[in-house]
């Protein structure tokens, strides 16, 4: 097939490509460069199945392509808070420009939701069918409300247009290509703990959230773009739940060194747990992630390595 990624230099978006490309099909890689890097598809450049387009998916485009996935949004706080009015058009105006080529192309449509989406659950672990408990007028609202719009119009597109989505919810993943200040905890930690600097834990470290590697992700991405008996929406990622302070301490452990663990407050609307209830996704697409987090974290701090 030859299949757009949309965000497609961005951290989940190059493995995407990757693996995509790796299973046989054309890929067009449309990125803006705004929190992507020429860097993580660099690899590809000499490849004849590899087209690289950089465009703005707030401004229409147009393609042919037999799939879409559309993973372009900045998705680490310090990114979509940078330009939150560009945060929220990226989610919507590019989720009706994509949805709007899939419409015309009757191509199947995969949108990157997020566990953003419950916001601060009162529900734990979080199961499709909460709705959540969001702000809808904080610091983190541009991203958390822009991608819960995205899945309405998503929904609504189907329903009206009979438009083929598939919409799926990711968890915290991390992984090599992980921007090193993208803000998230992962390679905060990992930064901290490489350039000998204190390790900042927000509150008491007693908050937690599941941790997916990047290559379990894309095999669930893969998997339910290739099935026929839901459009989701779906959870994605790990169920295995941690602590900050117990990440911060595995990750100082692996790294070695001197750094010591600080406090400082807590951001606002910062979610107190975080974990995916995935049963929707063992039983439909038979996958459950595979990579225990010391691996996982061994193989992203290998890539840390070179870029700090």
């Amino acid at each position: 097939m030859r299949v757009l990624v949309t965000g497609g230099a961005g951290f989940l978006g190059s493995h995407l490509c990757d693996r995509l490309l790796k299973d046989g099909h054309e890929v067009v890689c449309l990125d803006n460069f705004f929190t992507g890097r020429r860097l993580n598809i660099a690899h590809l450049a000499g490849n004849p199945n590899f087209e690289f387009v950089r465009h703005d998916i707030i401004d229409p485009f147009k393609f042919e392509v037999d799939q879409i996935y559309n993973l372009a949004c900045p998705a680490s706080p310090p990114h979509y808070q940078y330009n939150p009015i560009k945060t929220i058009k990226t989610s919507v105006l590019g989720s009706i420009n994509c949805l709007g080529l899939a419409k015309r192309l009757k191509a199947r449509v995969f949108q990157a939701s997020t566990s953003e989406v419950y916001g601060d659950p009162q529900v734990h672990p979080q199961p499709e069918s909460y709705w959540g408990n969001v702000n809808p007028i904080g610091k983190r609202s541009c991203y958390d409300e822009g991608k819960r719009c995205a899945e309405t119009l998503f929904f609504d597109y189907h329903r009206e247009n009979k438009v083929d989505i598939r919409v799926v919810r990711i968890f915290n993943t991390y992984g090599p290509r992980m921007h090193e200040a993208d803000g998230r905890v992962v390679s905060n930690f990992i930064v901290q703990a490489l350039r000998g600097d204190d390790i900042t834990i927000y509150g008491d470290g007693m908050q937690t959230r599941s941790f997916c590697y990047v290559d379990d992700l894309i095999e669930g991405f893969v998997r339910f773009m290739a099935q026929d008996k839901t459009v989701g929406p779906m959870n994605l990622g790990n169920p295995a739940e941690f602590t900050m302070l117990e990440l911060a301490e595995l990750t100082l452990k692996l790294v070695g060194g001197k750094s010591k663990i600080v406090h400082k407050p807590l951001p606002s609307d910062d979610p107190k747990q975080r974990r995916p209830d995935i049963s929707l996704a063992k039983k439909v697409l038979k996958w459950e992630p595979t990579v225990p987090l010391k691996d996982g974290l061994k193989r992203t701090i290998a890539y840390f390595k070179t870029r700090v």
